[in-house]
Parts: C-alpha cells; sequence; structure tokens
C-alpha cells in the first residue's frame, strides 16, 4: 500500500513539474522573438512524451497555446485551426518519444516536428490567404518564401526541446520524486 501511494505521490510531481516547464515555455512566446523561433513545437513534444495523462497531453499545449494567442494576437480562424492541429500533430510524435528520451530520438522527433510543422502550416496560407495564386506554382513559391522562417523554427524547437527535456532529465537525476517508478514483476 505504501509503495502504491509512493507511485502517486511521485506521478503527481512528475505531472507538476512538466506542467510548470510547459507553463514557462507558454510564456515564453509572448517575449520578443525572431518570427517563428518559439517554443510551442517543443512544449507540444515535450508535453506528449512526458504528461502520462493523454487528454493532458493534448490538452495544455493547446491551452498555453490559445492563451499566448490572446497576447499575441489572432489571426485566420481556418489557418489557426490548422496550425493548432499541427501542434496536436507534434504531441502524438511526443508519444511516439516515450520511452525512448534518448538524444538521438529526441533530435529526431523534433527535426520531425518542425518539418510537419512548416508543410501543414504553409500549406494552410496557401490554401486559405490570398497571398499565393492557389496552384502549383503558388504553393512551391508559398514553401520557398518560408525556408528562412522554417530555419527558426527548427532553431526554436531545436532549443527549447534541449531546455525542456534536459530541464527534466536534470531534475529526474537529482530529485528522486521526480523519477519514474521502476516497475517490478509481479
Amino acid at each position: 500500500m505504501n509503495a502504491e501511494i509512493s507511485q502517486k505521490e511521485n506521478l503527481l510531481y512528475r505531472t507538476l513539474l512538466a506542467l510548470v516547464l510547459i507553463i514557462l515555455a507558454a510564456a515564453l512566446r509572448i517575449a520578443p522573438h525572431p518570427w517563428n523561433f518559439t517554443s510551442v513545437g517543443a512544449m507540444a513534444l515535450f508535453s506528449g512524451a512526458v504528461l502520462k495523462d493523454r487528454r493532458l497531453a493534448f490538452l495544455f499545449p493547446l491551452l498555453a497555446l490559445f492563451a499566448g494567442d490572446l497576447f499575441v494576437g489572432f489571426y485566420k480562424p481556418s489557418v489557426m485551426l490548422i496550425v493548432y492541429a499541427s501542434f496536436l500533430i507534434s504531441v502524438a510524435i511526443g508519444l511516439w518519444l516515450r520511452g525512448r528520451r534518448t538524444v538521438a530520438c529526441i533530435s529526431l522527433t523534433t527535426l520531425l516536428g518542425a518539418i510537419q510543422f512548416f508543410l501543414v502550416s504553409n500549406f494552410a496560407v496557401w490554401q486559405f490567404m490570398s497571398t499565393y495564386p492557389h496552384n502549383s506554382s503558388g504553393l512551391f513559391a508559398c514553401y520557398i518564401a518560408a525556408i528562412p522562417l522554417f530555419w527558426n523554427t527548427l532553431a526554436g524547437d531545436a532549443l527549447y526541446a534541449a531546455l525542456l527535456f534536459g530541464g527534466f532529465a536534470f531534475a529526474e537525476h537529482f530529485f528522486p520524486a521526480f523519477r519514474e517508478p521502476v516497475r517490478t514483476a509481479g
């Protein structure tokens, strides 16, 4: 019975630590930053990888994104919905990362998250805004124009993924209350 309470407390501490890190990352979104150099992609990836409750893993980044939009401003609803959906894809990528939190896997999923965000969000810009002609050359032009933003997205995701996953790993290593419980056979 005591071990069960200990595991519940451990899960609570791990969840609270993850949520605090996600809130801090979300707060950084409203700080001045270069275009697309934000913590949101890393935050979504981290949420999927670390939060045990899948509902929280998907809900919390959306709430953080919405709260940030209250400060930085809203944009065309159709594009906004697709951008939010793209971050849910990053949460799903993070779910794959569970139990595989190595530097190589985190790096790979960070790259994958940045690429899918680039493809999805720029497709939405092309499809729902009047900036580019709605033909293949317009789509190509949209993607070409967004390449500098891709590098910012990737750099921001990489930096914040390193901070989030690194901070969480640091806490797990030095504070036993944050360590994942060891499962026993039986």
